[in-house]
């Protein structure tokens, strides 16, 4: 497979700039529940009637809009299905195939009753999570074209890979719409188009999951990627800290001994599937669906600081010399 090379950023908008002369505009917003930069050689107007796109897209797909797809699906039980909400199940059920169910939509009750959805974080006994699991399981989603439909007391949230989806189709209008390079961020679920205007390679970050700054810093050619992190959103009762990813085989955060992974492909809503199911398998089952795979590359940072990359992106990476306290292992097929 050809793959660029692409890590998360930190702070994009701290990497970008004109070059040659010629300026990247910046458009900010706040949606999908994350801030949104758009950034690109054109015009504002662009950037923003983009962002309109990101808006429209979050009003299909949040559980929490009412009038949504996803949140009329939860109520009703059956739904019929925008294109857009039909092709974003369509893509999240075929990774959960893909995965063994480490992607699971159905988890989404689960989430709701640690609070991740509604900022109410509790921890929840054990007889209600045994209860709740009782209704996972991604099989239990019939889709038939637009249609689809739930069995009671089962839920869904496209949440794990809808950033990564939208990514995509903005990625795409803004290219057909005439922008010939640009970043597309969605809270950090990054995108990449073009090439700038002096030829020359983006520079972006990988994030230090233990404190602040970098890991180590890429260059950056036309890709995507996406990271997801045990520091992304986590609270903490009784001096234990609970994060947001559910391994849908337990009801409760994935305890592998990672702290974040970062999956980098052509496709956004790709990384986006990827980077939650990975971290939910733990480095071997990750690194064995890596080898039997051609479509990503990845890079885990695990809990006792060791930094695992795989061979096709190894080559672009550059430690951050005054982490002395990682080390660095190149994984190979």
């Amino acid at each position: 497979m050809k793959l660029c090379k692409l890590i998360p950023v930190i702070a994009a908008a701290a990497t970008l700039c004109g070059c040659g002369g010629q300026h990247m505009e910046q458009y900010q917003m706040f949606a999908m529940d994350t801030y949104v930069t758009l950034s690109g050689y054109c015009d504002r107007k662009t950037l923003e009637d983009a962002g309109e796109e990101v808006r429209r897209l979050e009003g299909l797909w949040s559980v929490n809009i009412e009038s949504s797809d996803i949140a009329r699906l939860n109520r009703d039980g059956s739904a019929e299905l925008s294109a857009e909400t039909a092709g974003l199940m369509s893509f999240t059920l075929s990774m959960s195939e893909r995965t063994g169910g480490a992607l699971d939509p159905t988890i989404y009750p689960v989430l709701r009753e640690w609070g991740f959805t509604t900022d109410e974080h509790h921890v929840p006994d054990d007889d209600t999570i045994a209860e709740l699991l009782e209704n996972v399981g991604w099989e239990k989603v019939t889709l038939d074209g637009r249609s689809a439909s739930l069995p009671v007391g089962t839920a869904v949230d496209a949440g794990a890979v809808a950033k990564g989806y939208a990514a995509d189709i903005i990625a795409e209008r803004l290219k057909s719409g005439g922008v010939t390079a640009g970043i597309v961020d969605l809270g950090g679920n990054v995108l990449t188009f073009g090439q700038k205007p002096d030829g020359s390679d983006w520079k972006v970050s990988v994030r230090d999951p233990f404190g602040d700054g970098a890991a180590g810093t890429l260059s950056v050619g036309e890709c995507s990627v996406v990271t997801s992190g045990s520091y992304e959103r986590y609270f903490e009762q009784d001096g234990v800290r609970y994060h947001h990813i559910i391994d849908p085989a337990t009801g409760r955060p994935a305890d592998t001994g990672l702290e974040s992974v970062t999956v980098i492909a052509g496709e956004s809503k790709l990384c986006d599937a990827l980077s939650t199911a990975l971290f939910v398998m733990g480095e071997d089952r990750a690194f064995d669906l890596w080898r039997e795979s051609d479509d990503f590359e990845m890079i885990m940072i695990t809990s006792d600081k060791r930094l695992l990359i795989s061979e096709g992106i190894a080559d672009r990476f550059e430690p951050d010399s005054k982490k002395k306290d990682y080390s660095a292992e190149v994984i190979r097929r």
